[in-house]
C-alpha cells in the first residue's frame, strides 16, 4: 500500500472511500434543516454506502465537522451541530439538545 503523506490522507479518504456523493455546497448552507434535508438525499440516493443511510449521513457531516477542527467558526460549528439534531429528527431518532 503506497504511503499517505500527512495532509493528504483526507483527500485519499474522499476519493476512495464509500462516502456519499454530496450537493455542492452543502456543507455552506445557512439552514441546519437544509443541510439535513440535503444529506438524507445523498444518502438515500446513494449505492456507494455500506450502512444506512441516516449513519451515513450523519458519519459525512461528523467527517466535515472533524476536518474542519479548529479552523471552523464558531457560528458556522453551530448550524452543522444543529443539522445533526435535524438529521435525527428526519430520520425519527431523538433530538440531542
Amino acid at each position: 500500500m503506497a504511503e499517505i503523506k500527512p495532509g493528504n490522507w483526507s483527500h485519499k479518504v474522499a476519493e476512495t472511500s464509500d462516502a456519499l456523493d454530496l450537493e455542492p455546497g452543502v456543507f455552506t448552507l445557512e439552514d441546519p434543516r437544509a443541510i439535513a434535508r440535503s444529506l438524507r438525499r445523498s444518502a438515500e440516493r446513494s449505492r456507494r454506502r455500506k450502512t444506512d443511510p441516516f449513519r451515513s449521513a450523519m458519519s459525512m457531516l461528523n467527517y466535515y465537522i472533524n476536518r474542519a477542527g479548529c479552523k471552523l467558526p464558531e457560528e458556522r460549528r453551530r448550524h452543522l451541530e444543529a443539522a445533526k439534531d435535524e438529521l435525527r429528527a428526519l430520520y425519527g431518532r431523538p433530538r440531542r439538545r
